[in-house]
């Protein structure tokens, strides 16, 4: 992809508008601040992925151009442990209500629940090519990093609450598609209308703050009273029974509620662009309320933004991180290249919802990759899809992202994969013959590995191939005049160390010859009836089916003396 500048006539992709977006809110010359944040509360999924590759391709964009650029990602890791999900012990109920960072791993592989699921979306990211700058929520709210922030919102919490009252009538209800700092606005919402009683006589009950509790450490509190000269907040905690006070002047136990604390960082970190959710751009939600918040309280305009759309995985129309059983970026990357992983991202627009499926379309999408990345090797084909081949098989930092050597066609190394039960070496051998010269397995990788990991865990038992174990002797006793000629045939023509070339003669060749022709003969039409008879012989006696991998594949994979013996030959 060509560096510098946007040229005239260069194909404009979204991100390309994106980028343009944020160099306006930004200002040309100035450092340009892409954001992205997410809350580790339980596995980070595909759908999940959006939030952060969508500004990486923004700042990879600008990177190109030369444009000084900060991809900023938030760890909403202070956020509220909020329920126990399946497989999780009953007794991990005991820490709702308190900050991610300070619930236990169950599993006890991490230093707490927010880092065991932090962990391997990093490591996924760093594969994919994606860079960031990472800040843990937990560790600025306690700094006191924000403390003059948290102040001034404190103070001009009269001019908040009529902001969110001027949209309260419109908040996103708590269904499947709010997401979660939206459920949580809405909890927060309903617990202080319960607190509060008369809606507008109770402002303790909508104070823009919310501590910690001193004694249990959850935040189930109610602010019982301020004190604006001394910065002093009151509250019990209905959890413990506890009554504190804290200063807010000098104490970090606590933060702001989500709908002040997204445009307070916006200002804080001069953000200019930053992707959101649908759930986040309906009336009364986050970034509606943020973008009257964020410049009258904050000094500071919202960002440039685009609208992502859900992705969905089979049949499931939404993935949501509290469901499970959703894949995740690691589920992904153990069947896919991570080009093509971002290539399916960068390929459509971000307001395009999509589904991913880890069936046989995974096929199909190796061989549309294959044809796109043909394509985009010639310049004169150069147009919106050629781009997105080259944004997703490149970073700036990164270079060229890992790809194989060799590039084998998917379906040929599954399909591979499949009649050898794995083995890289016999793989190997089959692929050479098969007319893709290679000098090690490596030149294979990292494909031949996802080819295989995706045989294994993503075609169902009754598709793969079964090779018997021993002789179907009924069979074979059963074999017809023509049956019996053509195993004749076919087991005295069959090298015994030959490559694909030679066994595919001999596979299609058979029928001919037992019809009186040669191997190099045009099929006759009553050849090829009888191809297809035989084709079917050689499968039911090497996998007890009627259909299977292509038959020279298989008899390679099989090798000379197993199918004689199968055949018995």
């Amino acid at each position: 992809m060509a560096r510098g500048g946007q040229q005239k006539g260069d194909p404009v992709d979204w991100v390309t508008r994106a980028a343009d977006d944020a160099v306006r809110h930004a200002g040309e010359g100035n450092l340009v601040t892409v954001a992205s944040g997410a809350s580790p509360s339980g596995p980070i999924h595909l759908g999940n992925l959006r939030e952060f590759i969508t500004p990486h391709f923004v700042a990879e964009e600008l990177r190109r151009r030369g444009v000084a650029v900060r991809h900023l990602h938030s760890w909403d890791d202070y956020d509220r442990f909020r329920k126990v999900p399946a497989g999780v012990p009953a007794e991990w109920a005991e820490h709702i209500g308190r900050p991610l960072t300070a619930v236990p791993d169950p599993w006890e592989c991490h230093a707490s629940w927010a880092e065991h699921f932090k962990a391997p979306l990093q490591e996924a990211l760093a594969e994919l090519g994606v860079e960031m700058e990472e800040v843990s929520q937990t560790e600025m709210y306690t700094s006191g990093a924000y403390r003059d922030q948290v102040l001034l919102a404190v103070s001009r919490r009269a001019d908040i609450e009529a902001v969110l009252a001027k949209h309260r009538t419109k908040k996103v209800t708590a269904g499947e598609d709010a997401s979660e700092q939206e459920a949580a606005d809405l909890a927060d919402s309903v617990a202080n209308e319960d607190a509060g009683a008369a809606e507008s006589a109770d402002a303790m009950a909508r104070f823009p703050y919310r501590p910690y509790c001193r004694q249990c450490g959850r935040d189930t509190v109610t602010t019982t009273a301020y004190d604006d000269a001394t910065t002093t907040l009151s509250y019990t905690c209905s959890s413990c029974g506890f009554e504190d006070t804290t200063d807010l002047s000098t104490d970090t136990d606590g933060k702001l509620v989500w709908k002040v604390d997204w445009p307070m960082r916006w200002a804080y970190e001069k953000v200019n662009f930053e992707p959101a959710g649908r759930d986040h751009m309906t009336p009364g939600s986050s970034y509606t309320v943020g973008t009257e918040i964020a410049p009258s309280i904050f000094d500071w305009r919202a960002p440039a933004r685009v609208i992502y759309a859900f992705v969905g995985f089979a049949g499931v129309q939404k993935m949501s991180s509290s469901a499970g059983g959703v894949p995740t970026a690691t589920d992904a990357l153990r069947v896919l290249e991570s080009p093509m992983l971002r290539w399916l991202y960068v390929r459509r627009a971000p307001t395009q919802a999509f589904d991913i499926d880890f069936g046989p379309a995974v096929v199909r999408l190796y061989d549309e990759w294959d044809a796109l990345g043909r394509k985009a090797a010639d310049p004169a084909k150069a147009d919106v899809a050629t781009l997105a081949w080259h944004r997703a098989s490149s970073t700036a930092a990164a270079g060229t992202l890992p790809t194989s050597a060799v590039p084998v066609p998917f379906r040929t190394l599954s399909s591979v994969a499949d009649v050898t039960a794995g083995s890289a070496d016999l793989i190997s051998r089959i692929i050479e013959s098969s007319g893709f010269p290679h000098d090690s397995v490596d030149d294979l990788q990292p494909r031949l590995s996802k080819a295989m990991q995706w045989t294994a865990e993503h075609v169902p038992a009754d598709e793969r191939t079964t090779v018997r174990e021993t002789p179907d002797t009924d069979r074979l006793a059963a074999l017809t005049e023509d049956e019996e000629l053509w195993l004749r045939i076919f087991l005295d023509r069959l090298p015994e160390d030959g490559d694909l070339e030679s066994v595919t003669a001999v596979v299609y060749g058979t029928p001919k010859v037992a019809r009186g022709l040669g191997f190099d003969d045009a099929p006759t039409e009553q050849v090829k009836a009888d191809q297809k008879d035989f084709f079917r012989l050689l499968y039911n006696l090497l996998v007890d089916a009627d259909r299977g991998p292509r038959l020279p594949t298989l008899v390679l994979a099989l090798g000379h003396e197993r199918v004689r013996r199968l055949l018995g030959g």
